[in-house]
């Protein structure tokens, strides 16, 4: 018997999209936090067992609680913008029936459709996740972004296309601000809590190197302007973290010194322009210009 967990807060754009896809599983768990608009209506068109949670602003506590409420041995967990192909409704439905009693979980990769557009890279693909699981064997923490502790052994999917749960991530920037805002909040809370000290430095180094990890390291700009975007905006999502940080600090005030400002920059410069050249020899070119994207390399390194 398989369940399917979803939890919701304001899902009427998504959750019928996400239930219909869902209709062959032998159990649907919905955990809702409050919803104030028509997802509630929809999802009671379909056959849902819904339970009510308190808002929390991230998933983990609901999901927890959802997976508490199935009746199934095992668990299937789809947020409410997402949807899964047949193809890999039919893939779930032979694991299920797969004697193998040692495998206990399964990493199923997922498709990010952000601003219309499926990201195949910057580290969005193949995005594997823990998705499907015996009751009992997988279980998330409270706190925001953690993984899962797992028990026994887990399979990863191959990362096909018809293989992967469609997510629809983000349609707009304000979709985007919005979420940086909430999780943010939430990120700076668990970093004071844990007595993370605020340094002015924190404004600088985080921020460049989630865009260099994103855009250079993981290839982002092979998706074009949507890369760089979503790089520049998980980059501003690690500088609002740290700025919220010093907040919970009460604004402390420190002296801004110039001659290190002049040396982070110069780090700064060094770290973006060794990935640049590192992407740069790459691409096919001749043996002079191959020669100088290394020299240069060599000097940033």
């Amino acid at each position: 018997m398989i369940s399917a967990v979803i939890h919701t807060y304001n899902e009427e754009e998504n959750i019928d999209r996400n239930l219909s896809s869902l209709t062959w599983v032998d159990e649907i768990i919905l955990v809702d936090m409050g919803s104030r608009d028509k997802t509630l209506e929809i999802a009671g068109r379909y056959k849902t067992r819904i339970f009510a949670h308190a808002y929390t602003g991230y998933v983990e506590p609901a999901r927890n609680f959802g997976i508490g409420k199935a009746k199934g041995d095992w668990i299937l967990i789809i947020d409410a913008d997402e949807e899964l192909p047949w193809s890999l409704s039919k893939k779930i439905r032979q694991l299920e029936n797969i004697p193998d009693q040692d495998i206990t979980f399964y990493r199923i990769p997922r498709k990010n459709v952000v601003f219309g557009k499926w990201l195949k890279h910057s580290g969005w693909w193949p995005d594997h996740q823990i998705r499907f699981f015996r009751k009992g064997s997988v279980t998330w923490g409270d706190e925001i972004h953690r993984v899962p502790v797992t028990r026994g052994i887990g399979r990863e999917l191959e990362d096909r296309e018809e293989l992967a749960i469609i997510h629809y991530h983000y349609s707009t920037i304000g979709m985007y601000l919005n979420r940086i805002n909430r999780y943010s909040s939430i990120q700076a809370k668990e970093l004071f809590l844990n007595n993370k000290k605020f340094t002015p430095d924190l404004l600088i180094f985080p921020p460049v190197n989630e865009f260099v990890k994103r855009f250079f390291f993981l290839e982002g700009y092979k998706d074009g302007l949507h890369g760089l975007a979503v790089s520049l905006l998980q980059a501003f999502s690690e500088l609002i973290v740290y700025l919220k940080l010093w907040e919970l600090s009460k604004f402390f005030q420190m002296p801004v010194l110039l001659d290190r400002v002049y040396r982070n920059n110069k780090t700064v410069g060094r770290i973006f322009n060794y990935w640049l050249y590192n992407e740069l020899l790459k691409k096919p070119t001749g043996s002079l210009k191959s020669l100088k994207w290394r020299i240069l390399r060599k000097l940033n390194s």
